[in-house]
């Protein structure tokens, strides 16, 4: 079985009072380069919560900001919530980042979950699905055709250039997230792969099998596919690491109903532990696993990456 790529995420949003630091993220960034992560990966919403609320900082803007101070590392969306944003603005939005990091750009999307941000953005909620699947389409041929027309609701597209395109071709990969059964056949149909979170070995095993028998119904090979699992990570000796870690996990973090998602998937022990912990993930086939690091401590990513990770890789 071979190692998936090895993925970080960013402290993006945090519970209020806590406000996130913007100069701190950026050379969060630099730092996970430095590290060796292949990947860093930062969460989307515009409001998220009233009571406790979670401030958080624009994942495109935080994206550009990283790409540019960076020269390796690949900048994903651990989902961009895709029906918030014009599907236009977007389309050269991302292609430009694509451009600064020189295609080093993936694009997790989803559709969305909280009813409010759709309410205050003016966006209907009841038709993200549909919305979802109206962008990725707009995106998609902005990114590969050279004119484009088209009517799509409100969109009138006539003769419509957007260059420079972007570094990738044919466009930044395409991850879907999401558990439905719908989502799983729109990540394997209309992506390029699906991204999960909190999804223990078993529940991914589970998913990717619903995706794999979808890709060949379209007559795609599910090998081709990206797949994603972010999980929560803790270094330390179990006992006292998992009482840390359910707290945090049970104040900063929500699991969507009807999900498979679940705190049972953090991987928490010693250096050792840790690493067979993973490797059940890895068994499971994932091409990349995305760490949520305790409370993003700096102890914490130093430990994973220097005690851990060398387990995995040898």
């Amino acid at each position: 079985m071979s190692v998936p790529a090895f993925g970080v995420a960013m402290r993006n949003f945090t519970r209020f009072p806590e406000l996130p630091d913007a100069g701190a993220l950026i050379d969060y960034g630099v730092r996970m380069e430095e590290l060796g992560f292949e990947s860093l990966w930062v969460w989307d919403h515009i409001l998220l919560g009233t009571d406790p609320h979670f401030p958080i900082l624009d994942s495109l803007s935080l994206l550009t900001a990283v790409a540019a101070r960076t020269k390796t590392i690949k900048i994903g969306t651990g989902v961009l919530v895709l029906p918030l944003r014009n599907p236009v603005i977007l389309a050269k939005q991302l292609s430009t980042i694509d451009l600064i990091s020189n295609g080093r750009l993936m694009l997790g999307a989803a559709v969305g979950w909280y009813k409010r941000e759709f309410d205050a953005v003016g966006i209907p909620y009841e038709r993200r699905g549909k919305i979802m699947d109206r962008n990725l389409d707009i995106l998609k041929r902005l990114w590969t055709e050279d004119s484009v027309s088209g009517q799509w609701d409100e969109l009138d597209l006539r003769k419509a250039v957007m260059f420079p395109k972007p570094v990738q071709k044919p466009h930044p990969p395409i991850l879907i997230g999401g558990y439905v059964d719908v989502v799983l056949k729109r990540a394997a149909t209309k992506g390029d792969g699906w991204l999960t979170y909190f999804y223990t070995p078993e529940s991914y095993t589970e998913a990717w099998g619903k995706i794999s028998a979808y890709a060949q119904e379209a007559g795609r090979d599910p090998a081709d596919l990206y797949s994603l699992n972010q999980l929560p990570i803790y270094v330390g000796p179990r006992e006292t690491g998992m009482p840390k870690m359910l707290e945090w996990l049970n104040a900063e973090w929500d699991l969507s109903k009807g999900s498979l998602s679940s705190f049972d998937s953090a991987i928490v022990g010693t250096p050792t532990e840790c690493a067979e912990q993973i490797a059940a993930h890895i068994a499971t086939g994932v091409k990349k696993i995305v760490f949520v690091p305790w409370r993003y401590e700096k102890e914490q990513v130093d430990l994973l990456a220097h005690e851990v990770l060398p387990l995995l890789r040898k």
